[in-house]
């Protein structure tokens, strides 16, 4: 019996299905499988090599020889078994001549192949290929240049193949991508693959962290997922080849990457791998390394495939060989790489530098007023030198007036040096290109706020979502639980009444019988008058008597009560009607009361005696069918609470499929909203990172410009008005 489908079944461990493969003839039905010989350790184990997802065995075949990879899942997968197949579908529709090298390998999902203590559990049977991990491989052959970049080549064919057919692999990575032994790649783990068939299912993994883009969220899923990816790649091959000691210089010894790493790609400004490539003397190097470092905060499906922008020929093989930038900038986007063109607007862009080359820093040819200023100094000190000689002295006031003069005019001359426009000009411009920009540090600072909070909103939708569903889930076990106790107490209930009906019948025919007996007695009393039988003592005056009290016949009294008479001392007697009332007869004194009483009984004797001791056959077939008659309205009012719990079970059912279709519409909307949102980031990232670049520029440009400025100031001009520069 296989495991139910779902994220509540809990999947071995690792270690438990080592134990397992132990006995693979027991373990196993597979024909292939059934009894392989697994590669053991030195502890004569099953060797396993575990992933986040699963763990491979490496098992020979006891029926052909053949060796295969055997993946035992350790955590459950949504919509596994659809998933695999449509992979498999359309891998098997690959035309392997089309292919630039056979990467794609063969698999087949086994559902319920395993078996692990008394549960069942799929497997995937995998093609063994002798290869050796990305990493391994470059760190046997990084000196080789030739081969490390024919290596880069084949992966860029490999991207290619990928991007053509639309599939996208997932989790592109030094540990997926093997390479065989005629160094060409193959493609393994295809459990996070996209193919077209898969469209509108949500990923099941994130990747690698030291190979994905930083914008990568939970609800990517589609034909970009690897483009990311293949450029971080694809950069590290190709400045290997251009510089193979740049592996010992930016790789760790089992390192989980390549050249660069998560934090490289989160902060590009402090990563000492990106500058390190940035500034290498390779032209292709630092192409590719702006181009991740570009790419690095851009949102998937804007991202372009590695194979738009490397050349289809194969490039040469000397490390001064180089490609055209890839982020080379288009015309008129505002400093965007070409291939943003028409994702982001077009921005109005000035040109500082060109406005700060023609700001003045001096003055150049004098004018007439240069002239006149120029004359006036020394004829104002003239002027000055005289008022003292003549004895003008006393007025002070007067005596400063030619130099005032002097100055007034050099202030005035100076002021209408185009220069001086020229520099006001060029500051205002940068000044106001300056203000239309936002402060660069503080809307980095407002975008990592906004992308924190919605990846803390997008962390909470998260643990959120499995947590509504567990509650959706949880009411409609409630449901069925009340349902199923409802059900259980009035059927008990019914049941109990079922089971009395036995006790009811004797009842009612025991009632029956009696009420029959009673109603004959009755009728024998009625039958028998006082007058025609008279009891010993009762003449015809008494009976006359009593008849007219209505005691004519035994049914007309019940027995009789003595009675004290206070004034003579003497005992009467009353008969007792039926009713419980009493009648005092003349005439009928205790011995004669005690006469009809004794008469009475007589006839209540013999009508008892001959009354019946059973009922007739229809009066007992008329209570049996009455107690027939209840018993179906019981068992219809059973079978109506089945039907009532069956109901009820619908309907939690009908609200348990509302709920979890509800909760995934407003999953898949809350996902839809924090792509959309992403993209706004990534626009909005390169709308700040042209800002940076632009502010740095412009801030520059008015710091030079004022220090031009100051080539300009009072004392300047007065030496420019004498010196001539």
């Amino acid at each position: 019996m296989s495991p139910p489908t779902g994220p509540q079944v809990q999947f071995p461990s690792g270690a438990a299905y080592a134990e397992a493969l132990q006995h693979t003839q027991l373990c196993f039905q597979h024909p292939e499988l059934k009894g392989a010989r697994p590669e053991l350790t030195k502890l004569g184990l099953p060797r396993a090599i575990s992933g986040a997802f699963a763990s491979v065995f490496s098992l020979a075949s006891a029926a052909s020889g053949q060796r295969y990879a055997v993946k035992c899942f350790t955590r459950h997968v949504a919509d596994q078994e659809r998933r695999y197949q449509a992979i498999s579908a359309r891998l098997a529709r690959l035309d392997s001549a089309e292919l630039s090298q056979h990467w794609n390998l063969g698999f087949e999902y086994l559902p319920d192949a395993i078996r692990v203590g008394t549960g069942l559990f799929p497997v995937l049977k995998m093609e063994w290929i002798e290869a050796v991990t990305l990493s391994s491989w470059l760190e046997d052959n990084h000196a080789d240049r030739f081969a490390v970049d024919r290596l880069a080549d084949r992966f860029e064919g490999l991207t290619r193949d990928l991007s053509v057919h639309e599939i996208a692999h997932g989790d592109l990575q030094h540990g997926n991508l093997l390479v065989a032994s005629d160094d060409t790649f193959r493609l393994v783990d295809y459990d996070g693959m996209y193919v077209p068939e898969l469209a509108g299912l949500g990923g099941t993994e994130r990747g690698h962290r030291n190979y994905q883009s930083p914008m990568r969220g939970n609800d990517d899923f589609g034909s970009t997922l690897d483009r990311f990816s293949a450029w971080v790649i694809f950069l590290s091959l190709k400045a290997i080849a251009a510089d193979p000691a740049l592996w010992n210089r930016l790789h760790e010894p089992s390192g989980e990457f390549l050249l660069l790493a998560e934090d490289d790609f989160k902060n590009p400004a402090g990563s000492t791998g990106l500058r390190t490539l940035l500034a290498h003397p390779d032209r292709m190097v630092r192409g590719l390394a702006d181009q991740v470092r570009a790419l690095a905060f851009q949102p998937l499906d804007l991202l372009p495939p590695l194979a738009r922008a490397v050349p289809n020929q194969r490039p040469s093989t000397t490390a001064s060989t180089s490609v055209p930038a890839p982020s080379s900038v288009a015309a008129g986007t505002g400093g965007l790489p070409g291939w943003m063109a028409g994702h982001v607007p077009a921005r109005d862009v000035p040109t500082p530098a060109a406005a700060a080359a023609i700001a003045p820093g001096s003055f150049r040819t004098r004018t007439p007023l240069d002239v006149m200023a120029a004359l006036l100094w020394p004829l104002a000190l003239v002027m000055t030198v005289l008022m003292f000689i003549v004895g003008l002295t006393a007025q002070t006031a007067a005596a400063g007036v030619p130099l005032v003069l002097a100055a007034a005019m050099t202030v005035f001359a100076r002021s209408r040096r185009a220069e001086r426009s020229q520099s006001r000009a060029v500051m205002a411009v940068l000044t106001h290109q300056l203000g239309r920009i936002e402060d660069p540090q503080k809307a980095a600072a407002k975008l990592r706020k906004d992308r924190a909070k919605l990846d803390a909103a997008e962390s909470d939708r998260s643990a959120a979502y499995p947590r509504a569903q567990d509650k959706v889930t949880a009411e409609y076990h409630a449901a069925l639980t009340e349902a199923e106790k409802r059900k259980a107490r009035k059927q008990r209930d019914t049941d109990r009444k079922i089971d009395g009906l036995s006790d009811e019948l004797r009842k009612a025919l025991a009632k029956a019988l009696a009420d029959k007996q009673a109603a004959h007695v009755r009728d024998q009393l009625s039958r028998r008058l006082i007058v025609q039988s008279p009891p010993h003592g009762i003449g015809p005056t008494l009976a006359a008597r009593l008849a007219a009290h209505g005691i004519r016949t035994a049914a007309d009294f019940t027995g009789y009560r003595a009675v004290q008479h206070s004034p003579y001392n003497t005992t009467g007697a009353v008969l007792v009607l039926p009713g419980g009332r009493v009648a005092n007869v003349h005439g009928i004194g205790e011995a004669k009361a005690i006469a009809l009483d004794v008469w009475r009984k007589a006839v209540v004797a013999s009508a008892v005696a001959k009354q019946p001791t059973a009922l007739g056959r229809p009066e007992r077939q008329s209570i049996e069918q009455g107690i027939g008659r209840r018993r179906a309205q019981l068992t219809d009012q059973r079978k109506a609470v089945e039907s009532d719990a069956e109901s009820a079970r619908l309907l939690a059912r009908k609200r348990l499929d509302e709920g979890q279709e509800r909760l995934a519409r407003e999953n898949t909307l809350a996902g839809d909203r924090a792509r959309q949102e992403r993209q706004e980031f990534g626009r909005r990232t390169v709308v700040l990172q042209q800002d940076s670049a632009l502010h740095g520029t412009l801030s520059t440009a008015l710091e030079t410009a004022r220090l031009q400025q100051r080539g300009l100031s009072y004392p300047r001009y007065v030496r420019f008005l004498y010196v001539g520069r």
